[in-house]
């Protein structure tokens, strides 16, 4: 582990620094390849592991050498490689799996977006179109359909796990019901819907989102009986009345169409609605590494953007709405709790 006395002088870390997309490279290629999964508890040769994966030796010693200098794998003095709590992370059977996640922020579209960062700051627009003639998630589905399965896996497995701790968070004990706003499959609401079995919830998302709502969801499943999955853009219109409404990680496109959902909520929940924002901060949060780096990369794709705790605090405001507490759900997430003043 780095420290402040050990850490390399500014030209070395510097050198680092450019060489990060190196480092992105090997993590993408050992998720790609399987190496974690291979890798079980105990320690193996790279003679070993290349067998079982399928790759030449000594390229796959240096790919673990170069991981093994970020803790991703683990290098040890008989030569044999071992996990680390990083490397167990791209094992697609761990339940923090970050496997997908990992793949996602490195698909071949944003080695094409990423040099061309500068463009969008000087002209803060998304560059995506310019390179595919097409708007981002357009692209995804119709050109780079194995890219759009990488991100849906992504977004299932990171909502899975957060989901957990929302649920845990929120103290919804007053409340009969609740809707998932732009919810994707659901997971938010099946888990809140676990934790009180007698409230009621809906789920509200694109019509191509909700057709893969989780099966519990459905027809036939254990909370269908209490669960309505409602198909609609939450930018058009929220059909959808609750006595709470979750809104999460879906503020991040440009300001016109975060307003008109805020707006849209405030309308359908009228007076007294609580209304429960988490989202990504890129300010006072301890993942600001990553959370920044989400930011640009929405920059480069939408032309979205992360928001400070002023800056969310202020739309939520201009909405209508009254901000409350605003209390971490993790390291990455924060939940700011409102309501529609009477």
């Amino acid at each position: 582990m780095t420290s402040a006395e050990t850490a390399p002088p500014p030209p070395m870390r510097l050198r680092e620094l450019v060489f990060g997309a190196a480092c992105a490279a090997a993590v993408r290629a050992a998720a790609r390849l399987g190496v974690a999964d291979a890798l079980d508890d105990t320690p193996m040769t790279a003679e070993d592991l290349a067998a079982a994966v399928k790759t030449e030796p000594k390229p796959l010693r240096r790919l673990l050498r170069a991981l093994s200098c970020y803790d991703v794998f683990e290098e040890r003095q008989d030569g044999t490689f071992a996990h680390t709590g990083m490397s167990r992370l791209l094992r697609e059977d761990d339940p923090n799996s970050l496997r997908a996640i990992a793949l996602w922020c490195t698909e071949p579209w944003t080695w094409d977006a990423w040099p061309r960062l500068d463009e969008a700051v000087r002209t803060g627009d998304n560059v995506v179109e310019g390179l595919y003639g097409k708007e981002f998630f357009t692209y995804l589905n119709e050109d780079a359909p194995e890219s759009a399965d990488v991100f849906n896996r992504a977004m299932t497995r990171s909502s899975e796990q957060s989901a957990r701790e929302v649920a845990a968070l929120l103290d919804l004990s007053g409340a009969k019901s609740v809707a998932d706003i732009g919810g994707g499959q659901g997971h938010v609401v099946a888990c809140l819907l676990d934790k009180y079995p007698s409230m009621r919830g809906s789920l509200l998302d694109l019509p191509r989102v909700v057709e893969n709502a989780l099966p519990r969801l459905r027809g036939g499943g254990d909370l269908a009986d209490r669960a309505r999955i409602v198909p609609g853009d939450v930018r058009d219109a929220i059909p959808v009345q609750a006595d709470v409404y979750i809104i999460k990680n879906i503020l991040e496109w440009d300001d016109e169409s975060t307003s008109r959902t805020l707006r849209n909520v405030v309308e359908a929940g009228g007076p007294g609605t609580r209304v429960v924002v988490i989202e990504n901060l890129v300010d006072d949060t301890p993942s600001m590494r990553f959370s920044t780096a989400m930011d640009l990369l929405l920059l480069l794709n939408v032309g979205g953007a992360k928001h400070t705790t002023d800056s969310m605090v202020g739309r939520l405001t201009a909405a209508g709405l009254k901000v409350g507490d605003i209390r971490p759900v993790n390291p990455y997430l924060h939940a700011f709790d409102c309501h529609v003043p009477a």
